[in-house]
């Protein structure tokens, strides 16, 4: 129930994210579905490779690069999702980042 929760509340703050981020835009609240699954599959299959080959950069920054490949991570999607569009890395680094602080105030209200 907590994961089907989570899922439409991260849905609709990725609706509200595009009206507050230019460059950010989804087609409707069923792709926003899509989207926000999406975006956990491949940031649970794919950004984990990633990580481990940028490992070395990674500890060079101190762990700042990790929001780059956040940023690229959301990209990607916007890429692979027809109905949601990511204008450039600028848009996909704040809505990678926004998605991230509310994914985690919607997991700890959750896990409450």
């Amino acid at each position: 129930m907590k994961t089907l929760l989570s899922w439409l509340l991260n849905s609709a703050a990725l609706i509200a994210l595009t009206y507050y981020l230019p460059g950010i835009s989804v087609s409707g609240f069923a792709r926003a579905l899509l989207v926000v699954l999406v975006l956990g599959l491949v940031n649970t299959l794919i950004r984990p490779v990633v990580l481990f080959f940028t490992l070395p950069i990674n500890i060079l920054t101190l762990g700042l690069f990790t929001f780059i490949i956040n940023a690229l991570m959301f990209w990607l999607v916007g890429w692979l999702v027809e109905g949601f569009y990511v204008a450039g890395f600028v848009p996909a680094f704040w809505g990678a980042l926004c998605m991230m602080i509310i994914g985690w105030i919607i997991n700890a209200i959750l896990n409450k």
